[in-house]
């Protein structure tokens, strides 16, 4: 059964802003964009556990010809996926994983 996921508003601030910046230079580029996010939602709900753990409880996946990764925690008792952040691989690494 595939886990649910909700994102933290650090996340949504992340993902809204993502796609009015690619909106701005085309809107077929700010609809690709949206899909490759869902597809990596999809195949994290469906295989949570299939990445590695990077750092403390957190995991991460990269979305395809886009510079950013979904940075998640898992909630096994509630089959849940807590998305902490849409990170852009420009930004500083070292608040990767900071709430």
């Amino acid at each position: 059964m595939a886990y649910k996921y909700i994102l933290l508003a650090k996340a949504q601030e992340e993902y809204e802003s993502s796609i009015s910046w690619y909106n701005e230079r085309s809107w077929l580029a700010a609809d690709q964009f949206i899909e490759a996010i869902d597809n990596v939602l999809q195949l994290i709900c469906d295989h949570p556990n299939r990445w590695s753990n990077e750092y403390k409880k957190y995991y991460e996946l990269g979305v395809k010809k886009y510079p950013y990764s979904i940075v998640y925690t898992i909630d096994s008792e509630l089959e849940l996926i807590i998305i902490s952040s849409v990170y852009h691989h420009s930004r500083n690494p070292k608040k990767k994983y900071k709430k």
